[in-house]
């Protein structure tokens, strides 16, 4: 077993963390703020003054924080991670951020002496209560050697993608198709509602068809029921939106749907929805429609 550094402790990691508690690894992880959850510290979470102190008491380290700029924060800013970090360390990055700057923070561990592995996540809050996440890889053919029977743990279907930074652009890539799913989802609910139909029984139909996906399946329920409690918050998806815009201008690339699914979801921020499930673009649809697909 093997003593892991945790750093990021909210809705997806948290039960992320669990799950390697429940495996025998011992875990190191820093407060901030609040005291760790409870269930965490009842299975023996230790708590350390910082991610130094994280890198200094393990042998792998795993960040799962909001963006870009945390994880640089925690890997390289005061008292962070490579203050600590001891030789051969692997430091896996489970975040969601850019693949450019995920190049540049795998140069600075290595020439540090450690091993760096990107390794973001897709399959949301339930995935992660299940320990049954898709992980996106980018590593070195020993970078993700080393890295497996770790994320194991924490999920069903792990892919090396390729080199540093290759897991994150599978991880934006996976952004663009999970946002414009929930859009196309969205307006054929609302479609169906505002024509008269019972879209429970529309739901119902098209998850037998050609149309049936996971989206489908969870977050149409999300969108008949009402209920947009995260789940993954709208800011977030739009932070990866914003990974891929910015991508596909480098590019020289057109992502119109994407474009339009980041419009939606800014018009539910301007309603106050920067904390909503990402299925809560419905409610974006719903206003120009003037019309409700449930009734809460």
């Amino acid at each position: 077993m093997s003593k892991i550094g945790f750093i990021g402790l909210g809705i997806m990691g948290r039960p992320m963390a669990g799950h390697l508690l429940d495996a025998g690894h011992e875990i190191f992880t820093v407060q901030h703020g609040s005291p760790i959850p409870q269930d965490l510290a009842d299975k023996g979470a230790q708590v350390v003054a910082n991610p130094k102190a994280v890198a200094e008491a393990a042998e792998v380290i795993i960040t799962m924080v909001p963006d870009t700029p945390d994880v640089e924060l925690v890997l390289f800013g005061e008292n962070g991670v490579v203050e600590g970090l001891k030789p051969g360390t692997l430091v896996i990055d489970m975040s969601s951020i850019a693949p450019i700057a995920t190049q540049e923070f795998a140069k600075r561990i290595v020439e540090a002496g450690g091993e760096y592995v990107d390794a973001p996540v897709s399959g949301g809050e339930g995935g992660a209560i299940n320990a049954a996440l898709t992980i996106m890889v980018g590593a070195t053919e020993e970078g993700f050697t080393r890295a497996k029977p770790v994320l194991e743990v924490m999920g069903k279907t792990i892919t090396h993608i390729g080199g540093h930074g290759a897991g994150q652009t599978c991880k934006v890539a996976n952004q663009i198709v999970v946002a414009l799913t929930i859009e196309a989802v969205a307006e054929g609910l609302l479609f169906a509602s505002k024509a008269g139909a019972d879209v429970a029984k529309v739901r119902e139909s098209l998850l037998g068809g050609l149309a049936t996906s996971k989206i489908l399946d969870v977050h149409g329920e999300r969108m008949i029921n009402g209920t947009f409690d995260p789940g993954f918050k709208i800011k977030l998806h739009q932070k990866d939106l914003n990974l891929a815009l910015e991508g596909a201008r480098s590019l020289n690339l057109s992502l119109p749907g994407t474009a339009n699914a980041q419009q939606l979801f800014q018009a539910c921020v301007a309603h106050g929805g920067a904390d909503w499930d990402h299925a809560g673009i419905l409610r974006a649809l719903e206003k120009l429609a003037d019309h409700s697909v449930s009734d809460k």
